[in-house]
């Protein structure tokens, strides 16, 4: 396995609630983006992804993908205790999207807006489900995507990290082919630039650190509105 990882606060917010996880040694990739007033939103991030890996590797019995949802159901509580304990991080939450590679398949966990994509011969499969209140309209088919990414309210989350008690957490496993690139990213990045685009980087570069410079640099140069992260893997 390879990869490389970007963030960046980008051209207007003023500081960088995205955090990620790059464990290339594990096989374990990960993009959180917080939310919450006085930096909570960076803690909410933080935690969540500490207590995330903590969890999946301080534990080894269980089949993977179980192992995965529990971890991530155990950050949730994480990080809902912190918000109950603190005024100032009431109410903090975060998306969560994370990708495990083990003996040639990807476990995947994911809530919020942050998204993963599969890139394979050429095509980019997006793998997770916008939980938002414009992804929820788009599946009904009461918006395009195109009208989706400048709707006045596309940052409304309908699923969240840390906001409630119990958080309902998508899980799946999809089996890879040597070549396979994985995208994870927060939506500072794919809010500015469409699939296509993106798919337009992946099949123009190549190495991992050029396309991730790249992605990057497509977010800024679109006027960099929201923190940026960028995760690719490539399994061999």
């Amino acid at each position: 396995m390879r990869a490389e990882a970007l963030s960046h606060t980008g051209l207007v917010r003023p500081g960088n609630e995205d955090c990620f996880i790059s464990d290339v040694k594990r096989g374990f990739f990960a993009v959180a983006d917080g939310m919450g007033g006085h930096q909570a939103g960076e803690v909410a991030s933080y935690l969540a992804l500490r207590a995330l890996s903590d969890r999946l590797f301080g534990f080894s019995e269980g089949e993977p993908l179980v192992r995965l949802k529990k971890a991530a159901e155990f950050a949730n509580e994480v990080v809902y205790r912190s918000s109950l304990a603190d005024r100032d991080r009431s109410g903090m939450g975060t998306t969560l999207t994370a990708v495990w590679i083990l003996n040639g398949k990807a476990y995947l966990v994911h809530i919020g807006d942050s998204r993963a994509y599969l890139y394979r011969d050429g095509q980019l499969q997006v793998l997770t489900d916008d939980h938002s209140y414009v992804g929820e309209l788009v599946r009904m088919g009461g918006l395009t995507a195109e009208e989706a990414r400048v709707h006045p309210r596309r940052n409304i989350l309908t699923r969240a990290l840390g906001t409630d008690e119990r958080a309902d957490i998508d899980s799946r496993e999809i089996a890879l082919k040597p070549g396979d690139r994985l995208l994870l990213c927060t939506d500072g990045l794919y809010e500015v630039a469409s699939d296509a685009e993106l798919a337009d980087v992946l099949n123009r570069h190549g190495e991992l650190s050029v396309a991730a410079k790249e992605l990057l640099r497509l977010a800024l140069e679109r006027g960099g509105p929201d923190n940026v992260t960028v995760v690719l893997a490539l399994y061999e």
